[in-house]
């Protein structure tokens, strides 16, 4: 007995041991090592076929387009054109390429590569829908020269500069190669031409990235990223006060109440910035109970929107009433939120047809009865407690609502095939908008226009806007649209809420850009 206890003691020697030198070589790690919390795992990373906001924020390292953003301005910049010219009828663009830019694998960046990620973008075999719509007036791209292409537009576009110097481009040398370019291998390793490039994907775990030696522009402070996936957040929060991360996107009740204590405040930056960005319920109008929009108003009447902004988000945020960045000049500020009243919800929904005609406490109408299902994302908390109230609220007036729960990937893929009654999610909006691939009816089968959303006087909008180079009338247009849109209630629109950011202070030079942050920037404090 005596020996199995010293047996015992030994064993827990060694743990503490292991354990010791564990927490010893997180404390030594290489400083210059970037480590960044992602809540889920990317699909791949392809920058043609992903619009996921998680691929796009780590494709923004590898990957470059033309022309960028600047992050002050917003402004349209150089970055891999020197310059461009727009003919006077603002049907061709002519980009003059930078020469000695290179991919992360050494081979060089020419004209071709433009030539190809079109044509990529154009074949109706690539699943890319989304990204299509951008491109339906492209003409063609000619490549002039090696470092000389130009784009020619079957009719004027409003956009077409930023869409022409945003196309994505990938690598002509790897992905031509007669393989299936929506499996492709490298969509899951790819080869950019931006400041980082690629090193491995440890599923379910990290994704890392180092800096490109062959990298055209200054080599950034930062030479190493390391993307952590990690589903829960409280979780996440732990790893990130023990030091194992650096970069963390808080819930509001980690804002609020978990990070505000002397020590954390000492150890970390926190940064609440606006985006483009709204949230939303989505009613899919292919399903009967959702065709009638007195019934979707009804349903967006028994949400107190306010309330659980203030519960659930603890007020951070404002809740939104159309299809705009609530802080772009196209939003109509004019229009009034649909307000909570559940005893007018009811009247609606009785004209609409629906009463308890059985007495089952659950509304029905030609003998189908009032019953859906929510789905939403697993690792949205968020999503959990608003599904929450809705069930409980909607039951009050006799409307059954089951809640459907699905891992990122799989919940993304039933968006994209319409499987779904409901659904709760969020858009990241561009900085300058087209609502085309989310609202023209065009869109319903293939596009982003997920709820089946089919109004001619809006069509009829979207198209002329496109063609609308005078901003005041573009204005006018689509603040006519948001009416519509508000009218309509295809969704209801919930709330534009802030990025909740928290950064290591073991960093310096850490700016929040009107674009955001830009890792490129910052420098590593010297210990």
């Amino acid at each position: 007995m005596i020996k199995s206890h010293k047996r015992l003691y030994y064993i827990i020697v060694l743990l503490n041991i292991i354990l010791s030198s564990c927490t010893r070589f997180e404390s030594i790690r290489d400083p210059y090592t970037l480590y960044i919390h992602i809540s889920a795992e990317p699909g791949h990373l392809n920058p043609i076929t992903s619009n996921e906001a998680i691929a796009s924020s780590i494709n923004t390292y590898i990957y470059e387009t033309l022309l960028d953003r600047d992050y002050d301005t917003l402004e349209l910049k150089p970055q891999l054109a020197s310059k461009w010219e727009i003919s006077s009828d603002k049907l061709h663009y002519r980009f003059y390429l930078k020469k000695n830019i290179y991919w992360s694998d050494g081979k060089p960046f020419t004209a071709d590569d433009i030539i190809y990620s079109f044509k990529v973008i154009k074949d109706p075999g690539v699943a890319n829908a989304p990204l299509k719509v951008y491109y339906i007036d492209v003409k063609s791209v000619k490549k002039i020269s090696p470092y000389i292409v130009e784009f020619t537009y079957a009719k004027p576009y409003f956009l077409a500069l930023e869409i022409c110097g945003s196309i994505p481009v990938v690598p002509k040398h790897i992905f031509d190669d007669g393989t299936d370019f929506n499996t492709h291998k490298n969509n899951r390793f790819p080869i950019g031409t931006g400041p980082y490039k690629f090193v491995t994907w440890n599923t379910g775990k990290t994704i890392e990235l180092v800096v490109n030696d062959r990298y055209w522009g200054p080599k950034p402070d930062i030479k190493r990223i390391v993307y952590k996936i990690i589903p829960e957040p409280n979780v996440a929060l732990q790893m990130l006060k023990k030091g194992e991360l650096d970069v963390m996107a808080l819930r509001p009740i980690q804002w609020v109440r978990q990070t505000n204590s002397k020590h954390f405040q000492e150890s970390f930056f926190k940064f609440m910035y606006y985006q483009p960005y709204y949230n939303y319920i989505g009613w899919n109008a292919q399903n009967p109970l959702f065709k009638d929009k007195n019934v979707r108003k009804a349903l967006t009447m028994l949400i107190n929107r306010q309330a659980i902004l203030d519960s659930l988000l603890f007020g951070l945020g404002t809740v939104v009433t159309g299809p705009f960045y609530i802080h772009d000049k196209y939003y109509n500020h004019d229009i009034q939120s649909l307000p909570y009243d559940p005893v007018k919800a009811r009247e609606i929904l009785h004209r609409a047809g629906w009463s308890d005609s059985n007495g089952d406490g659950i509304l029905d109408k030609n003998a189908v009865a009032f019953k859906f299902t929510l789905t939403i994302a697993s690792a949205s908390k968020f999503a959990e407690r608003l599904a929450t109230i809705l069930k409980e609220d909607f039951a009050k007036v006799g409307i059954q609502m089951e809640i459907n729960r699905y891992e990122w990937a799989v919940f993304v893929n039933k968006v994209d095939k319409r499987d779904f009654d409901a659904v709760t999610l969020g858009w990241s909006l561009s900085w300058e908008g087209d609502p085309y691939q989310l609202w023209h009816s065009s869109q319903v089968k293939a596009g982003s226009n997920f709820c089946y959303f089919v109004n001619a006087e809006a069509d009829e909008i979207i198209e002329k806007a496109r063609k609308e180079f005078n901003v005041e009338k573009r204005i006018k247009m689509y603040r006519r649209f948001h009416e519509i849109i508000h009218d309509e209630q295809p969704y209801t629109f919930l709330y534009c809420t802030p990025a909740l950011v928290v950064v290591s202070k073991r960093f310096d030079n850490v700016i929040v850009h009107k674009r955001g942050l830009n890792y490129t920037e910052w420098k590593v404090k010297q210990q």
